[in-house]
């Protein structure tokens, strides 16, 4: 079994270097003109394109090929008072970037923000999230990156579990067919089980990603060993592996907030219950406050404590 281990979007060995430079609209507003306003936006754009290369160039040679790049690479994208036009302006940037991702075999994904949602019962909100999904995948496709997808938790419940699912379903038609085609979606950690999840997965026919410390919180008693072999095969038709997330609770058992490393002791644990029960290559991200850091520390502990796992390299583990 191979494991692929990833990180989120920040690369704290790179000081100074970030993907997800802002430019708040009061701020792009109060601007003189709308030259100077579009030269704003370019000059933003521009320094998070250049600092996701340094990402990207600095995890090939550090042989980490699993990568969350940051849903907030380009500043009002779909601001309603802004919608400008940065397809057009980046379009061989965007090719470049998807050059190094594609000549390297990495595989990034975007985990669009919470205020996306998709079984809201308000038109406006779903409205607004399927443009923002659609900004999203266009991203994607932009960087020639066809198979990278995002992922996506269900939402609220509001009317109760079984409507907001029901929700879910009905508003999941209604989306453009290059979001449909790119969604995967995660348990969460208060609402949606990981049982919910798969559920709408088969429904849809779509992947799933199984967030491990979501489940820990959120089960209804729902033994995880039981439901892998139907998380995993509902990635049977996508040319990728699956996905886990993992991260460690900060401070007891069940806190929902991510420590600033990982328990190498639960995801050895975790990982072998993946072997006994699918034996499948699997990509894992690790969701931690120290980011690249934190994998790095794994992978040191996971050599300490195991000696019979072998690594293919600095991130790849083969179990």
């Amino acid at each position: 079994m191979r494991i692929r281990l990833g990180y989120v979007a920040i690369a704290l060995n790179l000081p100074k270097v970030t993907s997800s430079s802002t430019l708040t609209f009061k701020r792009y507003s109060s601007m003189n003109s709308d030259e100077e306003r579009l030269n704003k936006l370019k000059q933003v754009t521009y320094s998070n394109i250049m600092d996701l290369e340094k990402i990207l160039k600095y995890n090939i040679k550090n042989n980490i090929h699993f990568y969350r790049i940051t849903s907030n690479l380009i500043p009002l994208a779909t601001h309603p008072e802004v919608m400008w036009n940065y397809r057009k302006y980046f379009r061989k940037d965007f090719e470049y970037i998807g050059k190094i991702i594609n000549d390297n075999n990495l595989r990034i994904d975007i985990h669009p923000d919470q205020f996306n949602v998709i079984n809201t019962d308000r038109e406006s909100v779903f409205l607004n999230t399927s443009k923002t999904l659609t900004m999203q995948a266009n991203f994607l496709e932009d960087i020639n990156c066809n198979d990278a997808k995002m992922v996506i938790h269900i939402g609220g419940a509001k009317g109760g579990k079984e409507k907001a699912i029901k929700r879910f379903i009905e508003n999941f038609k209604k989306l453009p067919d290059i979001v449909k085609n790119k969604l995967i979606l995660e348990n969460d950690d208060k609402i949606f089980t990981a049982k919910d999840v798969l559920y709408i997965c088969k429904i849809l026919n779509l992947p799933m990603v199984l967030d491990i410390h979501h489940h820990n919180c959120n089960n209804n008693g729902e033994n995880i060993d039981r439901l892998l072999n139907d998380i995993f095969n509902t990635w049977k038709n996508e040319k990728l592996q699956p996905k886990i997330h993992f991260s460690t609770p900060r401070e007891f058992e069940n806190d929902r907030r991510h420590s600033d490393y990982i328990d190498a002791k639960a995801f050895l644990k975790f990982i072998y219950l993946i072997k006994d029960n699918v034996n499948k290559d699997v990509d894992i991200m690790i969701e931690a406050k120290k980011k690249d850091l934190a994998l790095q520390r794994l992978v040191s502990d996971i050599k300490d404590l195991d000696k019979f796992i072998v690594f293919e390299d600095e991130s790849t583990i083969i179990l």
